[in-house]
Formats: structure tokens, sequence, C-alpha cells
């Protein structure tokens, strides 16, 4: 059985919530490890607020980095059929031919850091529908028609693995759009697959 996709927990855990989201949609509840699990809360909420507290500015860019290759690791040192790539600056874009789509297409889930009322967020983009657009699933809460505001967006009741329908290119958008990636120097992709154990 798989778990249904959670909201975060805090005004601060968009990041650890969108990395286990993408674990809860690639894989039945049975076959998740706790060891697993355990370390992405624990490396993620790494940062600190301009009053010293610490993960009030939820998870660096360094940590989204790191677990892609810690994901890699522990897939080859356990035999867990997973893979992750990470994409930053230039690179992360999500349009047709991209890496990024490729993801999507072959059955995998992308976290992207993108913009959600004026504040850096991360939100999971998890289906590619026909005519460019795509499906995510954003942690922070039940969207609000009234507060939810992007070119072509598209709120969705009643999905488990989406609740927000948008254009891949307001995505692509290098401003301050809601759920738009934003500028080429802060954009990052975090993409994860459901390896078989032979690798395909």
């Amino acid at each position: 059985m798989k778990n249904r996709l959670i909201t975060q927990s805090t005004e601060y855990d968009c990041g650890p919530t969108c990395v286990m989201n993408a674990l809860r949609f690639l894989y039945e509840r049975h076959e998740l490890p706790p060891a697993l699990i355990k370390e992405i809360w624990l490396l993620c909420n790494d940062t600190y607020n301009a009053n010293g507290e610490m993960g009030k500015r939820g998870t660096s860019m360094a940590v989204m980095r790191y677990l892609s290759y810690w994901l890699n690791d522990y897939g080859q040192g356990c035999s867990f059929p997973i893979h992750a790539e990470y994409q930053s600056k230039e690179k992360a874009v999500i349009v047709p031919g991209s890496r990024c789509e490729e993801c999507l297409r072959a059955g995998g889930v992308a976290v992207i850091r993108c913009w959600s009322e004026g504040y850096r967020h991360y939100v999971l983009l998890t289906t590619l529908f026909e005519g460019g657009r795509i499906g995510l699933f954003d942690p922070y809460d039940e969207p609000d028609e009234e507060v939810s505001q992007a070119p072509g967006l598209e709120i969705v009741h009643g999905e488990k693995d989406y609740n927000i329908i948008l254009p891949m290119s307001t995505l692509n958008m290098d401003d301050k759009t809601n759920y738009a990636l934003g500028e080429t120097p802060d954009r990052e992709i975090l993409m994860i697959w459901r390896k078989s154990p032979a690798g395909d």
C-alpha cells in the first residue's frame, strides 16, 4: 500500500516533506526502510535565521545537492532501488526535452525550489500531462484560490498525487511568480527515480 502525500508540520519543513513525499509516491509503505526516513529528517532544515534559530530558514541548496549523492550511495550500498540527480543554475530548467521532463515521463518525481508568496519554497512535481502541463503537490496546505495566483494555475481537489496543475512555462519563469523557479543562480531541481534491482 502506498502512503498518501503529506503536508508540512511547520512553516519551515517543506524541503524534507517534499523528499519524504517523493518516497511515498514512488514506493509502497512496506518497502521504505526506517534508516532512509531517519536520515532525510536529520539532514534537512540545516539553516539559521537572522536570530540564530536553527532550521528557521528551511533547507539549504547544499543539503539538497548532498541528498542526491547520499540517496545514490544508500541505494548502491543497501540494494535499494533508487536513483537521484541534482541540477542547479542554468541546468535547472523545466522545458520540453529537459532532464526534468524526462524524469517525469519515466515515472520519476522532482523536488523543485520555487517562489511562493514572496518566499522560497519546495514543492514536488509528480505528473506530466499532455500540452506541457505538470501536476505538483504543494506541501504547505490545501491551496487557496484567493492566494495561489500564477499564470495558468489550476487548483485541484481530491487527487492524491497533486493539488495544483501548472503550465511548464510558468514553472520555468525567471521572476518571483508563484511556483516559478526564478533567477538562474538560485534554481535547483532534485530528481528521484525508482530503479528496479536490475537498474532499469
